[in-house]
Order: C-alpha cells, then structure tokens, then sequence
C-alpha cells in the first residue's frame, strides 16, 4: 500500500523532526523519516530530544504508515431526524471548537479527519438516530502524522 514516497510537502508544520541516527526503529519512524526529507537550508524547527531515548525504547516512536482520512459532511446528517438536525450539526461543530471554521475546513477537505476523528464523530451522529449506510463524502490514503 505504501507506493506514495514521503516528501517534504506531506510533513504537517511544526511536526517535530528526529535526528538520532542511531536509532534501531529510525526506518520505521515517522519522526526520522520526516527529517530525511528536510531540503537545503534549513537551520530551526521542533525536533525529539534525545531524551526520548529512554530504557531502550524511544517515548516518541510514530510507526511509518498510511492510513485512511476523510473529509465531507454531505450526508452525515441523512438519518438524523429533522428536528434533531440542528443539534447534531452543533455538536459535530463543536467537536473541532467553537466556530465554524475548523468545521468548515473539514467539510470541504482543506483538513483531513483521522480515523480516531472519524470514528468520533460517528459517536456524535450514533446519540442522534442510526450511523447505518452513512459515510464521509470523500477518502484518500494518506501518511498518519497523529
């Protein structure tokens, strides 16, 4: 499943880079490969400590893997009944914070759901009428930063 190579465009800003090169899990972090795409030039930004290294283990590790995200809300609400509607959309809403903006982006894919988001949201949809047949309007496979 892993035919997108990693590149510098996908590492979410302020991801925080790893550079211990004598790490044994290095070829599976996400931390460390994100730095080996690291272009010319750069001099700052968040990294892991090496006082993550602890017991042999590094507190850090973020398994290298795809997983699949979603974005749009069209028929999130199809089995929600009319009068709870409004209710179910404030909760959903309120689920990323207050405001409209973070839902919105959501809604039209400019950020992408994770699947523990996704699956939260259902929850949200589950307290309003049956999650049967409902689904987010588009999935793609993409790198799990989270």
């Amino acid at each position: 499943m892993e035919e997108k190579k990693l590149t510098y465009k996908d590492v979410p800003m302020g991801y925080p880079l790893c550079f211990n090169h004598e790490c044994t899990k290095k070829g599976n972090c996400m931390h460390y490969q994100a730095q080996l795409t690291l272009p010319e030039g750069h001099f700052s930004g968040p990294a892991v400590f090496p006082t993550a290294w602890q017991d042999g283990e590094c507190k850090c590790f973020h398994e290298k893997k795809f997983v699949r995200k979603a974005w749009g809300f069209t028929n999130l609400y199809q089995n929600v009944r009319y009068k709870d509607k409004a209710d179910a959309h404030r909760y959903v809403r309120s689920y990323f914070s207050r405001g409209c903006g973070p839902y919105y982006r959501y809604h039209h894919g400019e950020n992408l759901l994770s699947p523990e988001q996704q699956d939260d949201i259902m929850k949200i949809i589950a307290q309003f009428g049956s999650t049967e047949g409902i689904r987010f309007d588009h999935y793609v496979d993409d790198w799990d930063f989270d």
